[in-house]
């Protein structure tokens, strides 16, 4: 049977859905394929992102991992938005979820792994049942 794709979209698709795609396929990786997106792109993910990551999980998301737009990934499946305080990417449909997640861009290491432990727990909650 094929996996499920889901894709978790931001703006700039440099942080927190990174962060999500990353931990999407590391917990439930066996049962799903998952994604991330923006309605823009930046040059690299965030710094700090993937060095939190990294040390946290071990997780190299620059090996694996890059920005990119919505018409760069499968149409998926399951489409969550990470919390859009600017504007939401239009995706060409609504999304299935709101996880309604601050953007860490620009805070402290301690804010930073409050929202990767944030992302965590709704990447369990939501694909490891």
């Amino acid at each position: 049977m094929e996996k499920k794709k889901v894709a978790f979209f931001c703006v700039h698709n440099s942080c927190r859905s990174q962060i999500a795609e990353a931990l999407g396929r590391y917990f439930a990786g066996d049962r799903y394929e998952f994604y991330s997106a923006g309605s823009q792109t930046k040059p690299e993910i965030n710094r700090d992102a993937v060095r939190l990551v990294k040390e946290i999980y071990g997780i190299d998301m620059e090996k694996t991992q890059h920005s990119k737009t919505a018409d760069e990934i499968p149409t998926p499946d399951i489409a969550v938005s990470m919390g859009c305080e600017v504007g939401c990417p239009y995706i060409g449909r609504a999304f299935d979820d709101d996880w309604g997640i601050e953007d860490p861009t620009g805070r402290d290491d301690e804010f930073f792994r409050e929202t990767i432990s944030k992302i965590e727990m709704k990447i369990k909650e939501s694909f490891c049942k």
